[in-house]
């Protein structure tokens, strides 16, 4: 998720946030991952998440982000994505929070 963030921005003006929280009541902990980079055509988000589906041209393969769903699916969890082509994207992943075992 980084490393697309990292893809997306510009060198000298691109800015990645990378935001933790713990919902106890819920049961659940996030991840958010921003960036101020280029953002996704609204007509790339519905298929995002497919197998060999890229935004990059020839600088990736389409695998990372199904990949990356099907891993968060496996334990409980999801993931979801907002994005402005020319304001950038936000990827929230929700994962199931246990308590550690003693």
């Amino acid at each position: 998720m980084l490393s697309n963030a990292i893809d997306a921005v510009q060198p000298n003006t691109g800015r990645i946030s990378v935001r933790i929280s713990l919902d106890e009541e819920a049961g659940e902990a996030g991840i958010v991952i921003g960036d101020n980079g280029c953002g996704i055509p609204p007509e790339m988000l519905p298929k995002i998440f497919d197998a060999f589906c890229s935004t990059k041209g020839s600088k990736g393969t389409g695998l990372g982000l199904a990949v990356s769903r099907k891993i968060l699916q496996e334990h409980g969890g999801s993931i979801a994505v907002e994005s402005n082509v020319g304001e950038g994207s936000t990827f929230t992943i929700t994962l199931p929070a246990h308590p550690a075992q003693k």
